[in-house]
């Protein structure tokens, strides 16, 4: 006769796997939700380049030079030229309704006052709010129109320079193609697998306490709370680690994205993230003993991680509150050591600190765990399920939308996922980017002139409210090394000889090596540099004179001949927060009532006696009153609190945002009634946040996104809903301007609400015939 296995780890981790691979919902969560943001993530991004963003181009002088910067233009490999406008009024539209991201203002006799030495102004309006784009925007206006100026000027017969220029040029010192893939890819899975670990870890324990048994988990591992905690996530450990294991590898080998550090480093720190992100789950689950709540508060805890971890916006512009957040978390070490290892190819010393941090919150999550689970086990008892509330039996749509609002504010998961989560988020989520401009960001500088004209150009960027020096090295070497340590982002050479070849009236190229690891750091510093040479340039070539004065526009026409005036519109200062929290309030929105709908359907079904469509109706007539006050809160209150731009008709608002909630709370019944529970919404939804923000075209630009990626995205309403009322509400756009994301999301709501209607139909039937 065979004997009874012995308690102890192995039969506690057999008992795991056996659960895991007999249970779908943690299947879709371990495997289907990573899948689909790593294939979603990398369609997205097959183009790391983002190139052909619309540009309208209104040229009011119709010459021959005009139509050559207009010809440079269309050149530009990031720029297409959509429209052709007669006047600003048009253009403003098409930037309004998103047809263009830029337009291009050619003045009426641009050529005459160019041959008469005028220096006539081109201006170039590019829209700011979203920032990704604009920046590549910006970027490639500045290129064509310079272009365009050189072609002018050197029509023109050459005149001796009194004195020469200094010419800025970027130097990307990491991931030199500037290649956004690189930098997204790599950051992103890691806060997918992040979020999908960490509830892993909860639905693996939270679970014992009403489907299973945590009296039988324990006898299992013969009492022993250690070897209870151990064997229980040994089968998660090993399924996570393998996945975080195959990510660099399939970036390498699909990609092109290479890998420069440590191999056994980030193995380690993979590990230890893991422990850190299941032991997280975990301490949560013991804590609160409501599986539904406990996930709930796992994902509002790491699903804003891209935001405090200091991938999203540096941590350098952080507040007090968001420094201190991120620094318990376990991705803000991981990402540290994944980009000085992974992007840098630091030396293992370097990344010493933030390993041993992260090592140490994975220590302290873990016997945090370990000690509130040997407290449980000391009184455990086997509990009964929580009853169920009384089934009511409503047959009208009024009986339907009163049912509901009961389930809403009585279910504590429910009232927790449609109300608390959007009234914390709508605090708690911005704090991150409050900062929102980066400002005297620290840069290196190697002196190697020494002469008066270097000392300038050092006070000059002293000066400037972009950047400030932190470091004077007397090499090139040490400054890269401070870059290595963090002490700076970029380093500003000054070659010998700057002042003689400037003063000998030739031009004078001042390198800088800027860190491209952080994109959004890296155009900031570049930009800010450049900016406050340019600057002192300028005032170079004025050679004293009195600005404004005949003497300096006779100079500035000479080396100059046009005047080429980049200007933002739409979040002019380019705020982090007025462009990235608007879009992420939507979304917020969109996830919290999806999964507080679909949590509620199962329910709803069970207990309907009125008929499918009724019953949908009504439900989703529930969701929109409910949601109207979080509307008002997050499109009309918050932004203006906070500062943003706020410059829409909030009756045009509420139109939109209506026919968003409806589609939404559509689709989550669509889903829900298929749901055998009501944490599974939380387990599915949770996870697919970020991959769906970074494919709604707002973050990462539509014109690079491929159309079977775009498809993936339309899927959720929130793809429509964040271009439509950030344009109404941001920009100033009419409903008309907008009306492809009405039509959208009318069509998606059609579409779920039939599906909604079917799956209650199917599943009614199923629970009578049972």
């Amino acid at each position: 006769m065979r004997s009874a296995p012995q308690p102890g780890f192995w039969l506690v981790a057999r008992r795991e796997w056996r659960w895991l691979l007999h249970d779908p919902i943690a299947l879709v969560l371990i495997f289907v939700v990573p899948l689909f943001a790593f294939v979603g993530l990398s369609v997205a991004f097959t183009n790391p380049v983002i190139r052909a963003l619309g540009v309208v181009v209104i040229d009011a002088d119709r010459s021959e030079i005009s139509r050559a910067f207009v010809e440079q233009v269309a050149a530009s490999p990031n720029l297409s030229i959509v429209e052709r406008s007669g006047d600003l009024a048009s253009a403003a539209r098409a930037i309004r309704a998103g047809d263009a991201i830029a337009a291009v203002y050619i003045p009426v006799n641009f050529e005459r006052d160019l041959k008469a030495e005028r220096r006539p102004q081109v201006v170039a309006f590019y829209n700011q709010q979203f920032l990704t784009a604009a920046g590549v925007a910006a970027a490639g206006l500045s290129d064509s129109l310079s272009a365009a100026t050189r072609s002018a000027a050197g029509r023109a017969a050459p005149k001796a320079a009194r004195i020469g220029s200094l010419v800025p040029e970027t130097i990307a010192l990491v991931n030199p193609e500037r290649n956004y893939a690189q930098f997204l890819l790599r950051t992103l899975l890691p806060m997918v697998m992040h979020v999908v670990i960490a509830l892993a870890g909860g639905y693996s324990v939270g679970s014992e306490f009403r489907r299973r048994s945590m009296r039988d988990w324990l006898q299992c591992a013969g009492g022993n709370p250690i070897i209870a905690l151990t064997g229980k996530l040994a089968p998660l450990f090993a399924i996570f680690f393998f996945i975080m294991l195959s990510v660099p590898l399939i970036l390498e080998g699909i990609f092109g994205i290479s890998f420069k550090g440590d191999v056994p480093m980030i193995i380690a720190a993979a590990s230890l993230m893991i422990i850190g992100y299941l032991a997280l789950g975990v301490l949560l689950q013991l804590l609160l003993r409501d599986l539904p709540t406990a996930l709930g508060f796992t994902g509002l805890i790491v699903s804003p991680a891209f935001g405090f971890v200091g991938v999203g916006f540096p941590i350098i512009a952080m507040n007090t509150f968001s420094v201190a957040w991120g620094t318990i978390m376990p991705l803000r070490w991981y990402m540290e050591v994944l980009l000085g290892q992974a992007a840098r190819g630091l030396p293992v010393q370097e990344s010493a600190r933030p390993f041993a941090l992260l090592a140490g919150l994975a220590v302290a999550y873990g016997l945090s765990a370990l000690l509130r689970l040997r407290s449980i086990a000391r009184g455990i008892s086997k509990e009964a399920p929580e009853p169920a509330p009384p089934a009511a039996a409503p047959r009208t749509v009024g009986e339907v939308f009163l049912a509901e609002w009961r389930r809403m504010l009585g279910m504590r998961g429910a009232f927790a996922a449609l109300v608390m989560a959007p009234l914390i988020y709508g605090i708690y989520y911005p704090q991150p980017y409050l900062g929102q401009i980066l400002r005297k960001i620290p840069i290196a500088v190697v002196d190697n002139d020494l002469s008066d004209l270097s000392q300038r150009i050092v006070q000059t960027l002293e000066a400037s409210g972009a950047v400030g020096v932190a470091v004077r090295a007397n090499s090139l070497a040490e400054a890269h090394a401070a870059v290595d340590r963090g002490e700076a982002f970029a380093v500003v050479g000054i070659p010998p000889d700057t002042e003689r070849d400037v003063l000998k009236g030739m031009a004078a190229h001042i390198p800088i090596y800027a860190d491209a690891t952080y994109l959004f750091v890296f155009r900031t510093t570049a930009n800010g540099i450049a900016v406050a040479i340019n600057t002192l340039s300028s005032e170079l070539a004025a050679g004293g004179a009195r600005i404004g004065g005949s003497l300096v526009k006779a100079k500035l026409a000479s080396s100059s001949p046009t005047d080429t005036l980049l200007q933002p519109i739409f979040n002019p200062v380019g705020g982090y927060a007025s462009y990235i929290v608007p879009a992420a309030f939507v979304l917020i929105l969109q996830q919290t009532l999806l999964i507080g709908a679909a949590a509620l359907t199962g329910l709803a079904v069970a207990q309907a006696a009125s008929g499918a469509f009724m019953s949908v109706l009504g439900r989703g007539i529930a969701h929109v009153t409910l949601y109207v006050p979080l509307l008002a809160l997050y499109l009309i209150v918050l932004p203006r609190v906070y500062g943003f731009s706020a410059l829409g008709n909030p009756l045009q608002l509420f139109v939109l945002a209506s026919v968003f909630v409806l589609a939404t709370s559509f689709m989550g019944q669509a889903f829900g009634a298929w749901f055998k529970r009501p944490e599974t919404p939380t387990l599915i939804f949770v996870g697919t946040s970020l991959p769906q923000f970074f494919l709604t075209g707002f973050a990462w630009p539509r014109e690079a996104i491929p159309a079977p990626a775009q498809a993936i995205g339309m899927i959720f309403p929130s793809g429509f809903a964040i271009d439509g009322l950030v344009r109404i509400n941001q920009l100033g756009a009419s409903l008309w301007e907008v009306a492809h994301d009405m039509r959208g999301l009318w069509c998606l709501a059609v579409i779920y609400f039939a599906l909604a209607v079917t799956s209650a139909a199917l599943v009614k039937g199923r629970h009578v015939h049972a």
